[in-house]
């Protein structure tokens, strides 16, 4: 398996790795392969997604710390989904779509989606032309970088 095969329903995207002087990815386990898979197309249709709705209190930021209840590392984007969508008050935007998502392949349901945190999405935007598909320019994250504000990456220009 490689980057930009299909696999479970999506294609592969990132595979957690040894990262040698760096820290290991969370998750890296020598051996058992795991890693990221993206679906094979946007979510959006084309209208674009609000990042979050519902309640006048919309983050999980905590007391003016940085990412309160959310982090940017990779292995935690589906942690930050859950996050955003367990405040009171939530109704819906990107995090609800992914997590709503599901797709069958060879009768197996596929429906374990999240919002990828910005690292996760980082290494969906430098993995973009193996993985293809992405339609848009701008791709929420589900990592906040203030109270109110959200990661996103520009998949024109990688900022």
């Amino acid at each position: 398996m490689g980057i930009g095969d299909s696999y479970q329903g999506g294609i592969l995207a990132y595979i957690l790795s040894d990262n040698g002087v760096l820290a290991d990815d969370p998750g890296y386990d020598a051996n058992v392969q795991h890693g990221l898979i993206a679906a094979t197309a946007d979510q959006d249709g084309g209208a674009g997604i609000a990042w979050i709705t519902g309640g006048s209190t919309q983050t999980t930021w905590v007391n003016g710390s940085a990412y309160g209840g959310t982090s940017t590392t990779i292995g935690t984007g589906q942690a930050n989904t859950n996050a955003m969508k367990g405040q009171t008050g939530y109704d819906g935007g990107a995090a609800k779509v992914c997590d709503d998502y599901t797709i069958t392949v060879d009768s197996v349901t596929y429906s374990d989606w999240f919002l990828p945190s910005k690292d996760e999405l980082n290494q969906l935007y430098l993995n973009r032309v193996a993985i293809g598909g992405f339609a848009g320019n701008y791709f929420w994250g589900s990592s906040e970088s203030s109270a109110n504000a959200a990661w996103y990456q520009g998949f024109d220009g990688g900022y």
